[in-house]
């Protein structure tokens, strides 16, 4: 028979009596090791691009905006008139994804509405 109290099983680690947390002090680290990090994209072209020139990007035409409280909107029924804050003769905004992209003004085509691109952003002024 063996006396079980003087055994240890092989994981156990003495812990050092006076330290508060319980954790042994005699815990083995390492730093991981990772591969070097190597830049393999090609240069910023047309080529790298290309995979993307099939996405599907929501576009929507913005004739004006305007902040009302809820109270008002909850008011709204059918036949009530919202101002907006941009006059008949200004041009309207064409958005994607919640930038403008362009600016134009609405047109019929064939018995829809159709905008007629008038200006494109530049790209300092779609990042905001």
């Amino acid at each position: 028979m063996t006396d079980d109290a003087n055994v240890k099983d092989e994981h156990q680690v003495d812990a050092d009596p006076n330290a508060e947390t319980g954790v042994a002090d005699e815990i083995e680290t390492r730093t991981p090791e990772y591969a070097p990090v190597t830049d393999t994209s090609e240069p910023n072209n047309d080529k790298s691009i290309a995979r993307f020139l099939d996405v599907a990007v929501t576009i929507s035409a913005e004739l004006g905006r305007v902040t009302i409280p809820i109270g008002e909107l909850m008011e709204l029924n059918e036949g009530s008139v919202v101002e907006l804050n941009r006059s008949v003769s200004s041009p309207i905004d064409l958005m994607a994804q919640g930038r403008r992209v362009a600016t134009g003004e609405v047109v019929v085509v064939d018995d829809c509405f159709a905008v007629r691109i008038k200006s494109i952003e530049s790209a300092e002024n779609t990042q905001t």
